[in-house]
């Protein structure tokens, strides 16, 4: 009986140290900013619902970092994220019938919103097609 008693007494002192490690953490890292994102379409500004926003950390040398957070727009073509800390981020957006957008934000606000337009997807360029009216390189 005594050895349960100190057994969960342990496990409390180490969730407890990883609770207040964590706060410790956090407090560390610097501010954090509160992200919305509104996802439309490029052609009529309507709204483009479950769409996916990928958020991908910079380092300072513009090199994409390790880890990355996903989120899907609700009907109104609307999501939002809380505690983005300050600094470069990536924003990548995809939907079916639409091109990928991706573009680098300087996160340095405590509340941003971020409209994306998505654009429909151009056609492809064929080399048997005739292009007689295209420039050539020089």
């Amino acid at each position: 009986m005594n050895r349960n008693v100190s057994q969960m007494t342990a496990v409390f002192v180490v969730i407890w140290l990883a609770m207040v490690g964590s706060t410790w953490a956090q407090e560390d890292e610097g501010p954090t900013a509160t992200l919305r994102f509104v996802v439309v379409r490029d052609s009529d500004g309507k709204s483009v619902r479950n769409a996916e926003v990928v958020l991908h950390p910079v380092k300072r040398k513009g090199k994409q970092d390790k880890g990355e957070m996903e989120l899907k727009t609700d009907a109104d073509g609307k999501t939002n994220i809380d505690g983005i800390p300050y600094g470069p981020l990536r924003v990548q957006v995809l939907a079916p019938h639409f091109q990928t957008f991706g573009e680098d934000y300087e996160i340095n606000k405590a509340e941003m919103e971020i409209t994306v337009k998505l654009k429909h997807p151009g056609g492809q360029y064929s080399t048997y097609d005739n292009h007689a009216d295209d420039k050539k390189p020089q």
